[in-house]
């Protein structure tokens, strides 16, 4: 007797991950990260029109921004150490309220007060260096693990965005209204950034509650977690040189290449849109794609931007500068995105902001020593043999680290693939 066939179940998976960008909670951190990011940008374009405008000399606009710096740098460690200890939220709020309280300040100031803009920068840097890893460490409460590098991904397209668009804007907005006004603006971005993001999953408490150490010893503890992998010592390492040479190097050597070599600026302002043109392509290319070897293609990402010095030691057509530019941005979002990535996956939680300010130490703080060294390095031995050795590092020190263990994976374990 037939009988009729059961109809095969049809076989199911897991359901689709939710787009990052349909998640209020993470668009109301996105919005608050990106205003955080283009008021940073925006204060030394802005001073800058103020010396235009003979508000502000060039010696005082030097001293305001290495006020800035200085504060940053003083910040970024206590602001680490503040959002392991306490609510990420609260640290970006009240680090954020500062750097708003500093515009104004620097607005009074302005033609006034270069002891009050100096004080009210320095406040501005430590808003800044504050807020930074606490957004870092903000991004891995409020994303779950298998959507954090789309998250980073539409992070760095944000930032590249507004440093694209940035200019003009501000340019434009210059033609209606004066620096004064404008410093106002930064200051009402910072409002933004502190009062938008919402509150995250908060990291489980530890089971074994302990006396509060001191804030050396939570970051120093900062730093033994640091050193529990190797792929972020080695990467860290790599990143340096790439900053304080490779960086540093084409930054001081591109405008006098493009002045002469081509004869013309605007080699140096193509040069410069070409990088952030590549940086907002590999964002998106980062948002997709998960390499079986994660850890090694972004090493690879970050020695590409050798390119770019190597590019300016020859004597080619400007085209060729450009596109090294393009390359070297998509390298370094092919390094960057899975970085900030790894770094929320594999730190403890409740050490993720100390490690992640450890990051923007060497980020931040080593730019101002290599563009100091860079310069006096060329007027001795001359521009080409410097660019030179700061393609060959840019090139090999990725390599090399590389090499070490767990870095071709950016940890003990590959990253499951979702696609």
């Amino acid at each position: 007797m037939a009988t009729t066939p059961v109809p095969a179940s049809p076989k199911t998976g897991p359901p689709p991950a939710r787009s990052v960008l349909r998640d209020i909670a993470f668009l109301r951190l996105w919005a608050g990260t990106t205003a955080s990011g283009l008021a940073t940008w925006a204060l030394p374009f802005v001073l800058g029109l103020a010396v235009l405008h003979r508000e502000l000399g060039a010696a005082g606009l030097g001293l305001v921004l290495a006020a800035r710096t200085a504060g940053f740098l003083a910040a970024v460690a206590v602001g680490g150490v503040l959002a392991d200890r306490h609510s990420r939220r609260a640290v970006v709020l009240w680090s954020a309220l500062a750097a708003a309280v500093a515009a104004p300040l620097l607005a009074v100031g302005l033609g006034r007060s270069l002891v009050l803009m100096t004080l009210a920068a320095a406040l501005a840097g430590a808003g800044q260096g504050a807020c930074r890893p606490a957004f870092q460490a903000l991004t891995a409460e409020v994303v779950d693990a298998g959507r954090r590098q789309q998250a980073n991904a539409a992070m760095t397209l944000a930032v590249r965005t507004s440093t694209l668009a940035g200019p003009a804007l501000t340019a434009l907005l210059a033609a209606f209204v004066d620096v004064g006004t404008l410093l106002l603006g930064i200051g009402l971005l910072w409002l933004v950034a502190a009062l938008l993001p919402g509150r995250g999953a908060a990291p489980a408490p530890s089971t074994e509650p302990a006396p509060r150490a001191s804030f050396r010893a939570e970051f120093i503890d900062g730093i033994r977690e640091a050193r529990r992998h190797p792929w972020f010592v080695a990467g860290l390492g790599a990143l340096a040189a790439v900053i304080a040479l490779g960086y540093s190097a084409t930054s001081v050597a591109l405008p006098l290449i493009s002045r002469d070599r081509y004869g013309t600026e605007w080699v140096l302002t193509a040069a410069v849109t070409a990088y952030t043109v590549g940086a907002l392509g590999g964002a998106l290319v980062t948002a997709r794609w998960r390499p079986r070897s994660q850890g090694w293609t972004a090493f690879a990402g970050l020695a590409v931007y050798g390119v770019a010095p190597l590019s300016l030691m020859l004597p080619v057509h400007p085209a060729v500068v450009i596109a090294a530019y393009v390359v070297a941005g998509i390298g370094i979002e092919l390094f960057n995105v899975p970085w900030f990535t790894a770094t929320q996956r594999e730190v403890a939680p409740d050490k993720l902001a100390r490690v992640s300010s450890l990051d923007f130490l060497v980020s931040y703080g080593l730019a101002p020593v290599g563009l100091a060294l860079i310069a006096p390095a060329i007027a001795t031995f001359g521009v080409t043999p410097v660019l030179a050795v700061c393609a060959a590092a840019c090139f090999l020190v990725p390599a090399a680290a590389a090499l070490v263990p767990t870095a071709r994976h950016f940890g003990r374990t590959p990253e499951p693939r979702t696609d």
